[in-house]
């Protein structure tokens, strides 16, 4: 499984030992993550069919919650079934190509999370502050214009990042304690220098997601500021309303995110298990949260939902 260190050998294959300080007990775990994975997955397919099929979901703000749940199908589906498979059979082996893709996947679609929030948060943004200049700036043309921008960003980013992954030599070890490959574990056990790696680890977070929080964070505060200097009302009390399921979202994703990457900086301080678990809430938490928010708290597509259980279908 492991051979010595030669310049002229590479690794073909990872083992991701994840959770095998549990023993006998591994083979369990399937059940809780088979259901959670089954939930998240069922779950945000129904809000993606709702707002699909329903019309008067086709506005910029339904069609980015759907943008989310496609996000929340995406990374588990990329996990998860390899995660429970090797729990049943014992079977840790996983192909470098297959890892490569696994991490391009995970990483390319987790940088649209932020991206997305934003898009929401600059729709609610002009909604709300400039509901007279709404329609020109959330227009068909100025939306595919962003989305192009934004899908050429991230893929330049997250794939320059991997590929240099790709030339990276793994001559020492081919094991790491995980249950997916993430990039800063895979870089962890190459051999030479890394120093290309972590600085494109970092440029991509400064590039991505620092300018989206950012933005968030502004587009917020001056909701708040007009909401709160407006009367009162069922407008006001509307806007409130549609800002604060938005906020839950935003304050979910990016508490399962920051809890996930300070566990990398205090790897010392826990157990490797409970590092894995929680980059894994990272990954699930989201998608089975933002569903229940969506459904609950917002009127059209909770109307959506329950005719599509009760009828099977949305009209």
């Amino acid at each position: 499984m492991e051979f010595g260190p030669s310049k002229n050998f590479s690794h073909t294959e990872f083992y991701l030992i994840g959770f095998t300080n549990l023993y006998e007990s591994r083979s369990l775990l399937f059940i809780p993550f088979s259901i959670l994975l089954l939930f998240s997955v069922t779950s945000n397919i129904a809000l993606m069919f709702v707002i699909v099929k329903q019309r008067s979901l086709h506005s910029p703000m339904y069609v980015l919650i759907g943008c989310i749940a496609f996000v929340d199908v995406g990374v588990p589906l990329a996990v998860v079934p390899r995660m429970i498979f090797s729990f049943v059979s014992d079977i840790n082996v996983f192909p470098r190509i297959l890892c490569l893709i696994q991490m391009w996947w995970v990483h390319y679609l987790c940088a649209f999370q932020s991206t997305i929030l934003f898009g929401m948060a600059v729709d609610r943004l002009f909604a709300i502050c400039l509901p007279l200049r709404y329609n020109d700036v959330m227009s068909y043309n100025n939306c595919q214009i962003a989305s192009a921008v934004v899908v050429i960003r991230n893929t330049m980013i997250i794939t320059a990042m991997i590929s240099l992954v790709g030339t990276l030599a793994f001559c020492s070890s081919n094991v790491f304690y995980g249950i997916h490959c993430e990039h800063q574990l895979v870089v962890t056990i190459a051999c030479g220098d890394t120093r290309k790696n972590y600085l494109a680890g970092m440029l991509s977070f400064c590039v991505i997601v620092i300018p989206d929080c950012f933005g968030i964070a502004i587009s917020y505060v001056a909701i708040f500021v007009v909401i709160f200097r407006s009367a009162g009302g069922e407008s006001r009390s509307k806007a409130i309303h549609t800002c604060t399921t938005h906020l839950s979202v935003i304050c979910i994703t990016f508490f399962t995110s920051m809890i996930a990457f300070m566990s990398y900086r205090i790897q010392h301080e826990m157990t490797q298990d409970l590092r894995i678990l929680i980059s894994l809430m990272y990954l699930l938490v989201p998608g089975i949260c933002n569903p229940l928010i969506y459904g609950i708290r917002t009127k059209e597509i909770r109307e959506q939902l329950v005719k599509l259980m009760k009828c099977g279908k949305v009209k």
